[in-house]
């Protein structure tokens, strides 16, 4: 199937109007609440998100790098993008935070790092970190965003780092085994492989709605099955490989979406890093856009968070 097609699984023709709120509510405050021309520095006010949490740990920190050259740790990341976007004028009540991450449990943490600046955040995202929500989920959540306000999209696939540096895996609490993560990219990369070494069961059983996210995660990592194949590593390449069909998908739901944009948006991709419990996570970022009220990129803030 091809990724054009695929976009069948996802989109959605209901009207976002459907989903416009019928009364004025009050957004809940975020824990930290930031806005321009604060004087206590954006910086020492996300450092007490962090306070309490895993330090960075150098050794492990180089293992990072070896494998995903430009991950940033979480504690840079949220650091460097709240900063960054108070600068346009983002601040924890006027923003409304939206993200498209896997189910796991472990991709939770992202969004906590955010919710404390931001509030809680609309969820656009299924198995492996598809958005599965489609073109009525990103209508209904343009319909949240404040008047005259924000928005900041976190999206893309999540893998793990075992402590002993092997990808794919991660250790989890309170369970003795290295668990595998992410378990539906493995799953479907598993079924690739399967088709690309000849040795898929034939069936003629296309779809389940039980399980129907799995199934569409499948279909849309066909077209990289000859990148993986040849891939030195197969679980470095993996997140690689469902970034762009994830980041493929985003740009056309954006598109048609647009239109819902207050006064700005910013889409920040690109792959979830998860690690053990006594450790940080990272962040490798593919794509930070700002967007303005019009639907146009005006910038490119990677950059940005590399410096």
């Amino acid at each position: 199937m091809k990724l054009s097609s695929a976009i069948l699984l996802i989109g959605s023709l209901a009207s976002a109007s459907a989903f416009a709120p019928a009364r004025v509510a009050t957004r809940a405050p975020s824990s930290l609440n930031i806005v321009p021309g604060d004087k206590q520095d954006v910086a020492d006010k996300v450092k007490e998100i962090f306070a309490k949490g895993p330090k960075v740990d150098a050794a492990f920190d180089k293992i990072v790098q070896e494998r995903f050259p430009g991950a940033i740790n979480n504690q840079d990341l949220v650091t460097k993008t709240v900063d960054i976007l108070a600068g346009k004028g983002y601040s924890g009540s006027n923003t409304l935070l939206a993200t498209s991450l896997c189910c796991d449990e472990l991709a939770r943490q992202l969004e906590d790092d955010f919710n404390q600046v931001y509030g809680n955040n609309f969820n656009l995202g299924g198995l492996s970190g598809f958005p599965f929500a489609g073109n009525t989920g990103f209508g209904a959540m343009a319909a949240h965003i404040p008047d005259d306000g924000y928005c900041l999209v976190v999206y893309g696939p999540h893998v793990g780092i075992a402590a002993d540096g092997t990808v794919g895996k991660v250790e989890r609490s309170g369970i003795a085994l290295v668990d595998t993560c992410c378990g539906s990219a493995v799953a479907a990369s598993n079924y690739l492989k399967g088709i690309t070494d000849g040795g898929a069961v034939i069936t003629t059983k296309l779809q389940e709605f039980s399980d129907f996210q799995q199934g569409a995660v499948q279909e849309l990592i066909l077209p990289h099955g000859k990148r993986l194949a040849e891939a030195k590593d197969r679980m470095i390449e993996l997140p690689y490989a469902l970034y762009d069909s994830q980041d493929m998908l985003m740009r056309d739901i954006v598109t048609k979406g647009s239109n819902g944009i207050k006064r700005g948006l910013a889409l920040l991709g690109g792959i979830q890093i998860n690690t053990g419990p006594n450790t940080l996570d990272y962040f490798v970022p593919m794509r930070f856009d700002y967007m303005n009220y019009r639907g146009d990129v005006v910038q490119d803030m990677v950059p940005l968070l590399k410096k």
